[in-house]
């Protein structure tokens, strides 16, 4: 058992897909498809069912498999332990980040970081805030940035980065635009556009609505920003954005407070506890890039 063929299993079990599996590895499927019917063999037992569409794991997959990710973490933390004294960080940090992020210091960090560790192999992964949180929970991801109601999350730390209010985004001419301040209820009767389930500005409007027993017409869901602000600059509905989302558009949409959702969306970094050598370094650089000291 080699623990190539360990990084190709865990490869496919997360991907369910040879051919996904092998551009992650870097290798052919032929290649990644004969390692894993050699561990097979060395096991006495078949790790997947082929027979669909998808590779899904058998009983002795599900089983095997947090054994797998245990030994290639294990090993990682060899090199990783040797570069902690000798000064030099190696291997690989998988970073996970909100669908549509245009935060800039983020990049400013990851750059800062590569520059002063050449060492690590970085990827990058673009999802909801819900699924990049659930991943870090698993150890698919190091870290990710994430938007959420609360930057207390059950297992994880986080690094809060930004912290809005909400606002409503609507043309200049929208009877919305003339109130000094807008409620819950003053949206009642307009169609909205939002970000959809799974991201950390919607779990804080349907919270808010939730405690007020209202239920809002969610008619369009956009993951970014700018999406949003087209539709409601152009009439379509009434945008939910956070404060400095809407500042981008100030130019073409008169923005306002939604008076009664106090709570801000929050935008945070999330790790698991324990978190390797990488990791601690990126959050230094993060901290820098945003200026949180």
């Amino acid at each position: 058992m080699e623990l190539r063929q360990l990084e190709y299993f865990v490869a496919v079990a997360e991907e369910q897909n040879f051919t996904r599996a092998a551009e992650r590895v870097h290798i052919s499927q032929s290649g990644v498809s004969a390692q894993i019917r050699q561990l097979e063999r060395e096991l006495g037992a078949e790790l997947f069912d082929r027979s669909g569409r998808t590779a899904t794991l058998t009983v002795a997959g599900k089983a095997a498999l947090e054994h797998a990710r245990a030994a290639l973490a294990a090993a990682g933390a060899v090199g990783e332990a040797v570069g902690e004294v000798t000064d030099l960080i190696r291997g690989r940090l998988t970073l996970g980040m909100v669908i549509g992020c245009t935060i800039t210091p983020l990049f400013d960090a990851l750059a800062a970081f590569h520059g002063a560790h050449p060492g690590v192999e970085i990827s990058l992964l673009e999802d909801n805030s819900d699924r990049l949180v659930e991943a870090v929970r698993a150890g698919t991801l190091d870290l990710a940035l994430v938007g959420t109601a609360t930057a207390a999350l059950e297992g994880l730390e986080a690094l809060t980065i930004i912290s809005e209010r909400l606002v409503v985004t609507v043309p200049p001419g929208h009877p919305l635009a003339a109130l000094p301040q807008v409620t819950l209820r003053d949206l009642s009767t307009y169609p909205i556009v939002c970000m959809p389930p799974g991201t950390g500005l919607r779990a804080v409007f349907d919270q808010a609505c939730a405690a007020q027993s209202l239920r809002p017409v969610i008619a369009l869901q956009a993951s970014a920003a700018d999406a949003i602000a087209d539709l409601a600059a152009r009439g379509v509905a009434v945008g939910i954005l956070s404060a400095s989302m809407a500042d981008r558009h100030a130019d073409r949409l008169t923005a306002r407070t939604i008076a009664d959702v106090e709570a801000p969306a929050l935008v945070a970094l999330v790790w698991r506890a324990g978190h390797r050598p990488a990791v601690r370094e990126l959050l230094a650089h993060a901290r820098r890039a945003f200026a949180l000291g």
